[in-house]
């Protein structure tokens, strides 16, 4: 589970929920690490561990940590923020850092992506790429949609800035809220990919409770069966109780009762469609 459902800062007030999370069913929860201490992410990862969750971790870039800037030092500026975020993933516990770490969340020009941002994007993924070897950390690039970023909104896209990277630590994050709004062809979008898909987010179109909305749910499953994915299923919805979060991805109201609502059907949404 993301814990992005309660907050994009988990502190100690957020431990009760692991308890919860694990009560529930889950394997594991999914820690932002854009900021803050290594010592507070060996914290958090030591309740995880307690009540027997494994931690994966995201992380984002913004203009001043921008892989595409045309500006070097911005782009050395951003190698540096994915070491950082690489050394509390490691702090946390986790074997995975996922995210939209390719470019400048929401940040758009009058054009779409040029070979330069591509090659620049490339060069600061495969130093970064480095670094999670030496950690034991596998990164996984997250395509977004068209109206959160211009640079990757494609999971042909993700696939072929993996293989232009061609680092056995860089893989890519298939989302299947954005593969909505993208893809005119869920199945072949995975099968396409299956070589570089490294970590799955179970995200509904409106980014409520899995299940509930207008994915197609039967060709995801399908092709992540035919392809032999076997890594995370990490379920992202998103609410408003961190209202600073929330309105930097422009979610204006709630799709469902209560966060606990999304965790504990959610959870039962991917243990059916595990079953069957």
């Amino acid at each position: 589970m993301n814990m992005l459902l309660w907050s994009a800062t988990i502190t100690d007030e957020h431990f009760p929920l692991f308890a919860m999370l694990k009560g529930t069913g889950y394997d594991g929860a999914e820690i932002v690490v854009w900021e803050g201490s290594a010592d507070h992410f060996e914290r958090v990862g030591r309740e995880l561990a307690d009540q027997g969750l494994e931690p994966t971790a995201l992380t984002s870039c913004g203009l001043e940590t921008n892989p595409i800037s045309p500006d070097p030092a911005v782009r050395a500026e951003a190698v540096d923020h994915l070491k950082r975020s690489i050394e509390r993933a490691r702090a946390l516990g986790a074997s995975v850092l996922v995210g939209p770490f390719h470019s400048a969340y929401a940040e758009f020009l009058d054009r779409g992506p040029t070979e330069d941002e591509r090659q620049w994007c490339a060069e600061v993924l495969r130093a970064a790429a480095e670094e999670a070897e030496q950690a034991g950390i596998r990164l996984a690039v997250e395509f977004l949609n068209r109206f959160e970023c211009y640079f990757l909104t494609t999971a042909v896209d993700a696939r072929d800035l993996v293989r232009r990277v061609d680092h056995p630590s860089l893989a890519m994050l298939y989302d299947t809220h954005h593969a909505h709004i993208e893809e005119k062809d869920v199945a072949i979008a995975i099968t396409s990919c299956a070589r570089e898909i490294g970590h799955v987010h179970v995200s509904e179109n409106d980014r409520g409770t899995p299940g509930t909305g207008q994915v197609d749910w039967d060709a995801t499953f399908e092709s992540l069966k035919a392809i032999d994915y076997d890594g995370w299923l990490v379920i992202e919805a998103f609410s408003r109780l961190d209202p600073e979060f929330a309105a930097g991805i422009r979610v204006w109201r709630d799709f469902f009762r209560s966060p606990d609502d999304v965790q504990r059907q959610g959870w039962r949404f991917l243990r059916d469609r595990l079953a069957g």
